[in-house]
């Protein structure tokens, strides 16, 4: 008998605000369940980008035309929308990059690189994304440091004992999600930053699952870098973002060189601009940082308490549920629990599992996630994810339950 979960509405219209929702995937109405790879976006961001190109196209913090102005104007207001989303002291402080990737290793090379020495340790949990901990086993080769891991607890959380017991004096970084992308995780982040200052260490903070879901305050934290993407947060992809207190960003020497980037060249020698321009060398995806702009007026005009909320209740439903299913293994802790449930099937490979979720309309994610180190520890070679953002309701848990069900009918389960 078919179990009637709780019923939670969307937070918005969906079919008047996020155009992709009104697709038809072979037959069925689209149920989109992987915003944790990448989110959808409001008509409004779309709107923004257009605009953009059809009214004020014009490279930015160059030319004194108008369109350049305009299109500078622009681009420094998104950074100051992002700086206040994330209650950074300075916009200067905001870096735009490629995306968090990108942040994650411009600190590594430009930070990393200049102040860590042989014998010095980083501290790491195996639920990172390849994104936060392959960049650091990369510096730790060329420096000659030294890697170290949180143990994690039974249901794959964190605790600040665990870290305590892996942050010493050698400690030098100290990096770590926010959010896991496999297990919906929230890490205490702030207490742990505490830690790695008592030691005269840094934190890093990989913050892609984090930032779109709950309210970020990098000063309440009191972290020291803190990397993000635009397009897991209602953005366009191509654009992200690194924070860093404005005296770290100072110290660190830039790793991308040409445009913009300069104070004075000669043929010798070149002096570097100051923050941000200092680590934007290049020409800047000018739409994509316009468009996180859009995405954070949305975003902050919905709220993100209310966003935090409607998100944890989702994912801790569809936690509940799925765990109810006979045969179906969910990982993770049950609470609390944010934005993604990563679930297996008795002898289904997760791919499986997801195709025939295609063919119901049900759109997820299966594999490693990017989280190879995860997997080994949890025993398995990949999972099913469904995630949720925003525009997802009990409905879409209702449709996930009964594809479910299909599936282990069609692999005769």
């Amino acid at each position: 008998m078919k179990e009637v979960g709780n019923i939670i509405p969307a937070m918005v219209d969906v079919t008047d605000y996020f155009p992709i929702l009104n697709r038809q995937i072979n037959g069925h109405k689209l149920v989109y369940l992987d915003s944790a790879a990448t989110s959808q976006k409001p008509k409004s961001v779309i709107d923004c980008i257009t605009k953009y190109y059809e009214t004020s196209n014009a490279n930015v913090l160059r030319s004194v035309h108008t369109l350049a102005e305009e299109a500078t104007e622009e681009f420094e207001e998104s950074r100051k929308k992002v700086a206040g989303f994330i209650h950074a002291r300075y916009p200067q402080e905001i870096i735009f990059t490629r995306g968090c990737t990108e942040s994650l290793n411009v600190i590594a090379r430009a930070w990393g690189d200049k102040f860590l020495k042989s014998g010095d340790e980083i501290v790491l949990s195996p639920v990172e994304h390849h994104s936060n901990l392959i960049p650091w086993q990369q510096l730790a080769g060329r420096i000659g440091a030294h890697l170290r891991f949180i143990d994690l607890e039974e249901d794959g959380t964190i605790t600040v004992d665990g870290a305590r017991a892996q942050i010493n004096s050698k400690t030098k970084i100290v990096a770590l999600s926010a959010v896991s992308n496999v297990l919906g995780t929230i890490n205490p982040i702030g207490d742990i930053a505490r830690l790695a200052h008592e030691v005269g260490a840094i934190i890093v903070v990989d913050g892609a699952q984090s930032v779109p879901h709950q309210i970020t305050d990098v000063q309440k934290w009191n972290i020291d870098f803190l990397a993000f993407s635009g397009h897991k947060m209602l953005g366009p992809t191509g654009i992200g973002i690194l924070w860093g207190k404005k005296e770290l960003l100072n110290a660190m020497d830039p790793v991308i060189f040409g445009g913009e980037m300069i104070e004075y060249v000669d043929r010798e020698n070149a002096t570097w601009a100051e923050l941000p321009a200092k680590l934007e060398g290049g020409t800047p995806n000018i739409a994509g940082a316009i468009g996180l702009g859009a995405a954070v007026d949305y975003l902050e005009k919905i709220g993100m308490p209310r966003i935090e909320k409607h998100v944890r209740i989702l994912a801790e439903e569809a936690y509940r549920r799925l765990s109810n299913i006979q045969d179906v293994t969910v990982y993770g802790p049950s609470s609390p629990h944010t934005g993604v449930v990563s679930f297996n099937i008795y002898n289904v490979h997760p791919h499986d599992v997801a195709q025939v979720l295609d063919s119901q309309g049900i759109a997820i994610r299966a594999g490693h996630h990017c989280a190879q180190p995860l997997m080994q520890w949890l025993g398995v070679i990949a999972t099913a994810r469904a995630s949720f953002y925003l525009y997802n309701s009990s409905n879409d848990i209702d449709a996930l339950v009964n594809a479910i069900e299909i599936t282990k009918r069609y692999f005769k389960i």
